[in-house]
């Protein structure tokens, strides 16, 4: 007599389907995969540059507040006009006025995030025989325009933050 399990053949051939995925199944999570990723990296691009042109707004405040505290310290010397001059190395000893160490190194390098920093248009009056820095203008322009950010930016030592929609140095439009 022999001993038949009627179900035997479901078994094996439900055991065997349910082993992988099927080659239709793989290609509609991958077609479904590049949908999501064609309209992710529009708007990741965009934020990316949104973050750096604030990063450049901010960077341009502590710029700003870093030419205060220089010349409240260096009050013969007045504003720098070289950001090179507010960076320096805590560890080559005191603070000068060619080193101040106000500024981190990455923002004093004048390159942060994607932006290009440089102070420009130094007014100096001559004070007691001495030169006295009494005005400036920071830019922050865009490393690649429409990559790293649109807008170029501006600021002067009253604080007036402007910006060049075009990405350049020409600020003529106040920041609101």
């Amino acid at each position: 007599m022999k001993c038949t399990d009627p179900f035997r053949r479901q078994r094996t051939h439900r055991s065997r389907r349910t082993n992988g995925f099927t080659l239709m199944e793989l290609l509609i999570v991958m077609a479904i995969i590049t949908c999501i990723i064609l309209i992710a990296v529009p708007t990741t691009r965009s934020i990316f540059k949104h973050a750096h042109e604030m990063s450049a707004k901010k960077s341009l405040q502590t710029i700003q507040q870093a030419e205060i505290m220089y010349q409240d310290t260096y009050t013969a010397n007045g504003y720098a006009c070289k950001l090179s001059d507010l960076g320096g190395d805590a560890s080559a000893g005191a603070p000068t006025p060619t080193a101040a160490q106000i500024l981190k190194p990455d923002l004093a390098g004048g390159i942060k995030d994607g932006y290009i920093f440089t102070v420009s248009h130094c007014a100096k009056t001559s004070v007691n025989g001495v030169d006295r820095a009494n005005a400036y203008e920071v830019t922050a322009v865009p490393e690649a325009v429409g990559k790293s950010g649109d807008r170029g930016y501006c600021l002067d030592q009253y604080g007036d933050l402007k910006f060049d929609p075009t990405g350049g140095a020409n600020c003529t439009q106040p920041v609101q």
